[in-house]
């Protein structure tokens, strides 16, 4: 792709975040939503390939529908209120309608089928951009709402995202369809604890997006897109290999890791809202989602492959790391010791 091209599509991806996160009216939030959807067509569909037109396609029209959903249900509370203020979403009604619009929009159960097919059908740096900042803007509308939405609709979608992320991601060989699946468990996590406390949910979702990111980038780095590729990547950077193999069980959640920080505050919220069953039922679900990340740490760097891989070995290079997937990484490992500032920002 022309750089000039990906420079404006970039520019406008920015642009339409930047729109929709400091937006107090519906139509601005949702202008800039639509500048968003525009902006990552081009990079979904920039290989030509069958897979990727159908992937630009299939994002094309559920964000389309997911934007009329939303424009419907503002100009229904509008209609009954008066108020086109995103933080006065009163009507029970259109909070209904948009929590599915920003389902739609996130990729959420039982609007999830799009999430795997696009994410695997576009390219790997495209593929991080619509598991980070493309979630970026719908979870800042459900951030501003969050005290008009229905908790018990919220919590049943969310322990539905968990059940469902992680079960579809157990058989997976596609590196980019267990990361979309992983998503969609995560969205489970920021979703149950959003009518509670929504500042747990924004936590929640830097951290995941910092953690998939660094993901993300080793994997494009490597150059793995499938596990019988990742099992041969650990002759080629085996240094890079032991930080995917950290961040894999920090986004996992596993306890000295940074991904356990948002689990053990999100699980500790439940109990004081006397949500003990949710909280347990959420937390066995995500073992199901920590079996499929073994999984990935399991092929990239614990052991070679049990049997004889079609699959060349790959000669060592000696190129230091990227000092950004190096900072990433960092940082995705090792913030746990920050949990006792958290109630001061919180």
């Amino acid at each position: 792709m022309n750089p000039q091209a990906k420079l404006i599509f970039a520019f406008s991806l920015l642009l339409g975040t930047t729109i929709t996160i400091t937006s107090n009216h519906w139509i601005t939030a949702w202008a800039g939503l639509e500048i968003n959807t525009l902006s990552i067509l081009p990079l979904i569909s920039k290989s030509h390939h069958p897979r990727a037109i159908e992937a630009a396609t299939k994002y094309f029209l559920t964000q389309a529908a997911a934007s009329a959903l939303l424009l419907f249900s503002s100009m229904t509370n509008a209609w009954h209120t008066g108020q086109w203020d995103i933080t006065q979403m009163t009507h029970p009604i259109s909070c209904l309608i948009l929590t599915s619009a920003i389902a739609m929009k996130l990729g959420m159960v039982p609007f999830h089928f799009w999430f795997p097919e696009v994410l695997q059908g576009s390219p790997l740096t495209t593929g991080l951009l619509l598991s980070t900042i493309m979630k970026l803007p719908p979870i800042t509308l459900l951030f501003m709402t969050s005290h008009s939405l229905n908790p018990t609709l919220l919590t049943c979608m969310a322990i539905m995202s968990a059940a469902l992320g992680g079960w579809m991601g157990l058989n997976q060989t596609q590196t980019r369809k267990i990361l979309a699946f992983s998503s969609i468990s995560h969205l489970g996590w920021m979703a149950i604890i959003l009518s509670f406390n929504p500042k747990l949910t924004m936590l929640n979702f830097y951290l995941y997006a910092m953690m998939t990111f660094t993901i993300f980038l080793a994997l494009n780095a490597i150059k793995a897109l499938k596990l019988s590729t990742l099992m041969t990547t650990w002759t080629k950077t085996p240094s890079l290999n032991a930080m995917l193999l950290l961040t894999l069980l920090s986004l996992a959640g596993l306890p000295p890791l940074t991904g356990f920080l948002p689990k053990w505050l999100i699980i500790q919220e439940l109990t004081k809202q006397n949500l003990a069953p949710a909280a347990t039922v959420i937390s066995l679900l995500s073992l199901l989602g920590l079996f499929f990340y073994l999984r990935l740490a399991y092929c990239s760097t614990i052991t070679l492959p049990p049997h004889t891989t079609s699959h060349m070995k790959q000669w060592r290079t000696h190129k230091p790391i990227p000092t950004l997937i190096a900072i990433s990484a960092v940082m995705s490992i090792m913030l746990l010791p920050i949990s006792p500032m958290i109630p001061t920002i919180l």
